[in-house]
């Protein structure tokens, strides 16, 4: 009998550090925190259920990766719409942080204004490992975004970008700035010419859509890094725009059933994604400041 909620991996307890300078006021653009499950129990319509994973971790792994000064926190499908372990470790952080919740099509306004108050500057939609996340379709997304465009939010989506035969019109058809997940979340085996890439890279260079350089494994072939058949993605993604592409460390990665990546290892991928130091620090410092108001 197949287990309804598959226990994931833990991330590797020894990160290495990365020989590049890491600028001040890097940041790192896509993180979760779990737990203590005791206190933050899991949506009983998850898909997984992750070992804790805690914030003063995760900042242990920033002060290991040269001094990663922020940090955006971005809802997990396994606590749904409860924002409440994101958000308690988002108050704890101050303006160190943003977040990136999750939320139905029957939030109040009101509450909308209190997540606001609080550093939430985007919803997260995860149309892949949907768990708890309630939006149905695309149709469905597109109306709530005008819900928060004069919040200034953006919507944050996990799609596999290969997927969509119009995905450029279905994106740029949101009321608000789109920020996409793990390269596009597309296996590279599908090559850098598939229609559906090609049209991502169209979004970037229609200067609405941003994306994460987050997850590189997830796309990958398989092994360890450094992922050489991702790195000609992450070029063409950064070569479409680099004013739009961002970087995370998607810690700690959940729902990957491959060999664990180090995560010292997976940063040091952007010294050679971005060979340019000017370049890295936009990657790092000034694109995510002008997407989540740092």
């Amino acid at each position: 009998m197949n287990d309804p909620y598959p226990f994931c991996q833990a991330p590797d307890p020894e990160p290495q550090p990365v020989s590049f300078d890491v600028p001040a006021g890097a940041v790192d653009c896509h993180a979760h925190v779990f737990g203590p499950e005791s206190r933050y129990p899991y949506s009983p319509a998850r898909g997984y259920t992750p070992p804790d994973a805690l914030l003063e971790t995760l900042l242990n792994l920033h002060r290991t990766l040269g001094g990663i000064e922020r940090v955006v926190l971005t809802q997990p499908s396994v606590y749904g719409t409860d924002n409440t372990c994101m958000m308690d470790a988002a108050a704890s952080l101050g303006e160190r942080c943003r977040s990136v919740v999750a939320l139905g099509p029957d939030v109040t306004d009101s509450e909308l204004e209190a997540l606001h108050e609080q550093g939430a500057c985007g919803v997260r939609v995860n149309l892949v490992d949907k768990g708890g996340m309630p939006f149905e379709g695309i149709d469905e997304v597109r109306r709530f975004t005008e819900r928060i465009k004069d919040l200034g939010w953006h919507l944050e989506v996990l799609i596999h970008v290969h997927e969509f035969e119009d995905l450029r019109a279905i994106l740029n058809s949101m009321a608000v700035d789109v920020c996409v997940g793990h390269l596009g979340y597309m296996k590279t085996e599908h090559g850098l010419d598939h229609p559906g890439f090609q049209d991502f890279l169209n979004l970037l260079r229609d200067g609405n859509c941003w994306v994460k350089l987050a997850g590189s494994y997830r796309i990958a072939a398989s092994g360890l890094p450094p992922y050489k058949d991702v790195e000609p993605f992450a070029k063409a993604l950064i070569g479409a725009n680099a004013e739009r592409v961002l970087w995370g460390t998607d810690w700690p990665h959940p729902v990957f059933r491959g060999a664990m990546p180090n995560d010292g290892a997976l940063a040091e991928q952007l010294a050679v994604w971005a060979p340019d130091e000017a370049l890295r620090n936009r990657i790092l410092v000034d694109n995510p400041s002008v997407l989540y108001g740092f």
